[in-house]
């Protein structure tokens, strides 16, 4: 858990186990998957065990308090260790010990609180890998009426991405978003733009020892296309180390 997060577009972010599989390019360097291992939590892969986080449900909990308290919605990225629509997986806890339950049994009681009222005040960004697996597992009552406090986005990185991801969340009703990061090759999302599909564009590059190479001028073609169709959109950051050139000092919200 991490209580006011140092992820720019997120004010906390919630992780309901450890543990996710790599899918396309981006995740070659993935930070999460290097975090586990450094912490000794061996639950990579598509035959790991995930490891549950008990201590998820008091964090929410408090995070809405807070919200409530100062009378706005705080923003909750779920989750910086895990992809909450994977497949069902099997869970130890912190001692290593098997659970009798999995990730999708967490997920349905992470659902049925939003369902529930338990959050009114925040608002929670699901970052996805698979999005073509959020009809599997929303709420059937989501299909329909889907809530006001949950926005999807998918993680692209490059044009082919882009296409593949979106056409699955185009699937799917509610608020959407894209975390266009790490992005390793140009990317134009005109054709969703246009069709007002997308609510709120994040964009970055690469960060870590064995960063790949972002270039600024994608952000200038990004960032335009956005402010083109009046879509908020956020430049994050180059890689960590340079600086953002003032014109892509651009952190706008979805409100």
């Amino acid at each position: 858990m991490a209580k006011n997060s140092s992820i720019e577009w997120t004010k906390h972010t919630a992780n309901l186990w450890h543990g996710c599989t790599k899918v396309h390019e981006g995740c070659d360097n993935c930070y999460a998957a290097a975090l586990s291992r450094r912490w000794g939590n061996d639950v990579w892969g598509n035959d790991k065990p995930r490891k549950q986080i008990m201590s998820v449900w008091t964090e929410l909990l408090k995070f809405q308090k807070e919200a409530n308290v100062a009378g706005e919605m705080h923003r909750v990225f779920v989750g910086s260790m895990m992809d909450i629509f994977e497949k069902p997986m099997p869970l130890r806890d912190h001692n290593g010990k098997t659970l009798d339950h999995t990730t999708g049994d967490l997920r349905q009681q992470f659902f049925d609180n939003i369902s529930n009222g338990l959050y009114p005040n925040l608002m929670f960004l699901l970052l996805i890998k698979c999005p073509s697996n959020i009809n599997k597992y929303i709420p059937e009552a989501w299909k329909e009426t889907p809530p006001t406090n949950v926005m999807l986005g998918p993680s692209l990185v490059n044009q082919s991405t882009a296409n593949n991801l979106i056409a699955h969340l185009q699937e799917v009703k509610g608020k959407k978003f894209l975390s266009v990061e790490p992005q390793l090759d140009e990317v134009s999302l005109l054709p969703w733009l246009h069709s007002k599909s997308l609510d709120w564009v994040i964009q970055g590059g690469e960060s870590g020892p064995r960063k790949r190479q972002f270039n600024t001028d994608w952000a200038r073609k990004l960032m335009a296309e956005c402010h083109a169709t009046n879509t908020p959109y956020f430049f994050k950051q180059i890689d960590k180390v340079k600086e953002i050139p003032e014109e892509l000092m651009a952190r706008e919200f979805y409100r």
